[in-house]
Formats: structure tokens, sequence, C-alpha cells
């Protein structure tokens, strides 16, 4: 009995996908591409979410949008820089490498590798810390030495 009710419990805890019947296409290609898409893009509201995986009705109307695009006859490529000329480069889950991104990414490990340089130089042009030899004593500075014990012992 507790197995029946796990299996059930199991069924009903199951993700369900936010696609709805009523907005897939019939033909069986151009839906396999609307959902590789979908996958690719963030539901606006959610935020962290594609808008296939999304119950929001921003992600439903973003899905049909989608359909509608490659039902006229768009590319996937076009369908995306449509979607991305309307809403901007964050609805992409995976951003596009460009100029900007390539700062971003790269910006942080070479501030860190500047600074690694710089901390460096610092470092290597400081004088040691360990003292010179000292210069030996001159005859004036030994009998000196030699009144200062000598006040001190007797």
């Amino acid at each position: 009995m507790r197995a029946v009710l796990l299996i059930c419990l199991a069924l009903f805890t199951s993700p369900v996908a936010a696609v709805q019947p009523s907005e897939m296409l019939e033909n069986p290609a151009l839906e396999q591409r609307a959902r590789e898409l979908s996958k690719g893009l963030r539901c606006l509201v959610c935020r962290n979410q594609s808008i296939d995986d999304s119950d929001a009705g921003l992600a439903k109307d973003l899905r049909v949008l989608v359909r509608e695009r490659l039902s006229e006859g768009d590319s996937n490529e076009e369908v995306l820089d449509y979607v991305v000329a309307r809403y901007g480069e964050y609805v992409l889950l995976k951003p596009r490498f460009n100029a900007l991104s390539a700062a971003l990414y790269l910006g942080g490990p070479l501030l860190l590798l500047l600074g690694g340089f710089f901390a460096w130089r610092q470092i290597s042009m400081r004088p040691s810390s360990v003292p010179a030899a000292a210069a030996p004593l001159s005859d004036e500075e030994r009998a000196r030495v030699e009144r200062l014990t000598a006040d001190r012992e007797g």
C-alpha cells in the first residue's frame, strides 16, 4: 500500500512542462525548433527560468511569439535577433560573445593579473630587510668604544 502511495506522489510531484497543447505547432520539426529556442530564452518574470518551463503570462506570450516567427519562415537566428531586439540581451540565458561580454569576462582576470604584477614589482623593489655588512670601525671609533666599556665596567 505504501509503495502505491509513494508512486502516486512521485507522479504528481514530477515537473510539468509549461507549454500548453494549444500553443504547440502541428509541424513536429517546427515544434522541436520552437522548444529548443524556448529553452534558451529567459522568462523576464521568473528571472532564472526558461520560457519553456515558466507558467508566467509573459513567458506564454514569448512562446507564442517564437512559434509565430517560425511559422512565418524565420530561421532560429532571425527569431533570436527579433526577440533580443525587443527585450535586450538579458532575455538570452546564454549571452552572445561580443565586445561588451568580452570586457566582462576578461576584465576580472586582467585586473587580477595587473594587481599581481604591481604587487610583485613593489615587493621586488623594496630594500632587503637583511642589513648590509657593517664597515670596520676606524681607530677613533674603536678608542671611543673601549673608553665607554671601560667606564661602564669600572
